[in-house]
């Protein structure tokens, strides 16, 4: 059975933030109108100092345990011993050998732990505009801050109006890992413990 052709939906608009048929598309992912549940604009900053803490806490314990490893040689290394290098000759080899991957792989993971907070440190700042739906998915776009705050109203008026169609330019956001930000006063929390609250 051949299905008809007036069935087949056409393209999904492949840029930009459309309102269409009930559904909004943003930058090609659908919406339904009735699933959404806030529509807020924010500026989304870097968690900087977090980053910054982080670094210096993995760094710290990289350090001392390579400080550990270094000191654990000296103790046992030849020289330090009365029982002269005949005897520790072999073994002394191999632990120099393990102890030169341990500094080579504690030297990489301080520069990979530097890398990844600096680019905490030095990312930028963006004027974002949320749209959280009643799942656990929020797209995010960005743009000038008035542009965008027009865009939530337009949003939310689309919201009622069942036969609402508009497109709009709006930038990108490619976030990597969503921890590494602040999302404005708003905290969605799922599941978890210990969860405290914001106090303003």
């Amino acid at each position: 059975m051949r299905a008809s052709s007036h069935l087949r939906p056409g393209p999904p608009p492949g840029y930009g933030l459309v309102i269409s048929k009930r559904l909004l598309w943003v930058h090609g992912g659908a919406y339904p109108l009735e699933n959404i549940v806030r529509v807020y604009t924010f500026v989304l900053r870097p968690r900087r100092g977090e980053a910054f803490l982080r670094f210096l806490k993995r760094g710290g314990i990289t350090v001392v345990v390579l400080l550990l490893l270094m000191m654990l040689a000296e103790l046992t290394s030849p020289s330090s011993s009365s029982w002269g290098s005949g005897s520790y000759g072999s073994s002394d080899s191999g632990f120099e050998g393990v102890l030169s991957f341990a500094v080579f792989a504690g030297v990489a993971l301080l520069l990979w732990f530097f890398a990844e907070m600096a680019g905490v440190v030095f990312a930028s700042s963006h004027d974002a505009l949320a749209i959280e739906t009643n799942g656990q998915s929020t797209a995010l776009v960005t743009g000038n801050p008035e542009y965008l705050q027009g865009l939530v109203r337009s949003i939310a008026e689309a919201i009622d109006k069942p036969d609402a169609e508009f497109h709009a330019s709006v930038g990108t956001l490619a976030v990597s890992n969503y921890g590494n930000y602040y999302f404005g006063d708003a905290v969605n929390m799922y599941g978890g413990s210990g969860n405290t609250g914001v106090a303003k």
